[in-house]
């Protein structure tokens, strides 16, 4: 038999074994009940590649394994298919957010990626006599209000900091009422921007009023506050109190240039989110703008991986998972994707059940809504050409790297080391990655360096190596970097590639090289340099990389170098372990606190008690004749 003819032969086997596993997988599905329920596909070393749900299963999941039209993302899914599982749920919603849920939890290939709410940065309302506003990216489960998630650090720091120009709220660490009148007022109340709650002269009830309109505009409720600020303001200036009302005139001038910087995009009675989608044959993208009395206060946008299938059914998980993170869910959300009526009941339902009130999703044709859609629609497909010149930019720098230092592969994957100490303490190495042409800091990692003796940075840098390459093959830090670039010079690199050497692994490791002036020079093996000069857009990558790297490590070390001072200071007070000095930290917020703390105060913090306060207090209160 010819050659043509075995491969004839294997491909028709393959088909037979192909339609004979499809067969299969269908009658499995067809015993499926006719129930809502979360499906989840598995390859065939039984790893989770796709998590889906629907209103009746058995429609749903049969369809997969039927010889009908499939987006070509689904069919190659579905190839790889070779086993599925499944929970029965009680209602829709609940299938939705079992979904939600375990999509999060496995990172299926085929998933549109769902964001861990701990990257989204907030503004967060502190639960305190005298709230605080405070950016951050953790939510925990504390008394605190939190606004957001916002579109990025940029956007969140730009509202917090004029909600607090804007409203004169204080900017300080000070906590009241407990440091009212303890120190002069800052340079801030002195300037007209502070309330001055320091002073005495701000009731709770005063300060309450500036936090009430704090949370409205944070809600896009902006013009309700310049109302009641202009009827207070008239009111008082009624009264003949002119300094309250120039007060009120004041924050209502404020607020009358807050809403001019805010785009206007529909009426003033309008309030809501609107989702384009946009799609080619290359990628898709969505974009989402939040519209708060007319205005667009914030632009969020997604564009999704390669292998993600778009459907309307993920793009609709997609929609429920974003409010999953916010407190400000509008009374209503557009859509500029079909998607069936019952899914969008069900998805309806869900939002209105966290919001408290009826939420409404439509999907418009015409008018003022539809163009609101289209415009969504064209920043989402801006955001993924952006992303496309970006990307290319990247690889093309990538490959002349490559060329540069004659690597095999493209290295779409970096890791970066380095190593800081002081003294023979506190030794740690940085890693970053730098993975398609962007910094990813979910991979960073510290080393802290055990076994050295000294500052022997060769050996060092030896055990980091040999501690990261411990872990490859596993599922959070296993994957292996195309290239390795160290913070040093020959010698580091002699170092690793032995080490590597010894391990098996074929990893190319070059040094980054600094000039007199600590600044990036070039690269180099074990005895060569390579200049990267004459290439502007390499040069400025492994810059990048190289400060990235050295800002991370010593950054590190200096959180190791003063957490082991704060405890040692701490520990060396009788009765003061390991234990009692992280609690006494994390109550207080750090040594000054501590120090400035009086014994009712440290007393008061549970498992202390009066003897061990005293003790405390007594530490930090000696004089230098060792008397109180």
């Amino acid at each position: 038999m010819g050659a043509f003819g075995k491969g004839a032969l294997f491909w028709g086997v393959g088909l037979l074994l192909k339609e004979e596993k499809l067969k299969k997988l269908l009658e499995k599905a067809n015993s499926l009940p006719l129930t809502p329920g979360v499906y989840l596909m598995k390859d065939q070393e039984g790893k989770i590649i796709y998590v889906g749900k629907s209103r009746k299963l058995k429609n749903r999941v049969s369809q997969y394994f039927q010889n009908n039209s499939k987006q070509i993302k689904t069919a190659r899914m579905v190839a790889n298919v070779h086993d599925f599982e499944y929970f029965l749920c009680s209602t829709e919603i609940e299938a939705l957010a079992l979904e939600n849920t375990l999509i999060k939890q496995h990172t299926p290939k085929y998933n549109i990626r769902l964001k861990d709410a701990k990257s989204y940065p907030y503004i967060k309302i502190t639960a305190e006599a005298y709230p605080r506003l405070e950016f951050t990216r953790t939510r925990k489960a504390d008394k605190g209000r939190y606004f957001g998630p916002y579109s990025g650090a940029f956007v969140a720091g730009g509202i917090l900091r004029t909600l607090q120009k804007t409203l004169r709220l204080p900017t300080c660490s000070r906590r009241f009422p407990k440091e009212i009148g303890k120190e002069r007022p800052c340079l801030y109340h002195q300037l007209g921007q502070c309330c001055g709650v320091c002073t005495g002269t701000v009731s709770e009830a005063e300060y309450a009023e500036l936090i009430r309109d704090a949370v409205e505009i944070l809600r896009g409720e902006t013009a309700t506050v310049r109302a009641r600020v202009r009827e207070e303001m008239e009111k008082a200036a009624a009264e003949e109190r002119f300094e309250k009302a120039a007060v009120y005139r004041d924050r209502l001038f404020a607020l009358e240039k807050l809403s001019q910087k805010q785009k206007v995009l529909a009426a003033p009675d309008v309030s809501e989110d609107v989702f384009g989608f946009y799609r080619d044959d290359y990628g898709a993208a969505v974009a989402v703008f939040y519209i708060r009395e007319g205005a667009l206060i914030d632009k969020y946008e997604t564009v999704f991986g390669a292998d993600e299938i778009l459907d309307a059914e993920s793009l609709l998980s997609y929609v429920y998972d974003h409010y999953r993170h916010r407190e400000d869910i509008p009374p209503r959300v557009l859509l500029s994707f079909d998607a069936e009526q019952e899914d969008v009941a069900v998805l309806a339902q869900s939002l209105g059940e966290m919001a408290g009130r009826k939420v409404r999703i439509y999907t418009p044709r015409r008018g003022d809504r539809h163009t609101r859609c289209l415009l969504a629609v064209e920043n989402a497909a801006e955001k993924l050409q952006a992303e496309r010149r970006e990307n290319e930019k990247s690889d093309e720098t990538l490959v002349r790297l490559a060329h540069l230092l004659a690597l095999e592969t493209l290295p779409q994957r970096i890791e970066s080391y380095d190593i800081s100490n002081l003294g023979s303490e506190h030794k740690t190495c940085g890693m970053i990655v730098y993975e398609n042409g962007r910094f990813k800091k979910s991979d960073y990692r510290t080393f802290r360096i055990k076994s050295v003796e000294g500052t022997d940075d060769y050996a060092s840098m030896k055990e980091a190596l040999a501690r990261r390459f411990a872990h490859l093959g596993e599922a959070d830090f296993g994957k292996e970097p195309d290239l390795i670039l160290l913070d040093g010079g020959t010698a580091h690199v002699a170092t690793a590639r032995r080490l590597l050497e010894d391990l098996g692994l074929r990893i190319p490791v070059f040094g980054m090289v600094k000039d007199d002036f600590h600044k990036t020079r070039a690269l180099c093996g074990e005895n060569e340099e390579i200049s990267i000069a004459k290439d502007r857009s390499v040069f400025t990558m492994i810059y990048r990389i190289q400060e990235e790297v050295h800002r991370y490590s010593v950054q590190r070390m200096s959180g190791a170098k003063s957490g082991t001072l704060r405890h040692s200071a701490l520990e060396k007070i009788p009765g003061v372990g390991k234990a009692k000095a992280k609690l006494l930290l994390s109550h207080f917020g750090g040594l000054a606190k501590i120090r400035e703390a009086s014994q009712k105060a440290l007393s008061d913090v549970p498992g202390v008690g009066p003897v061990l306060a005293q003790e405390i207090y007594r530490y930090f209160h000696k004089t230098k004749e060792g008397k109180v």
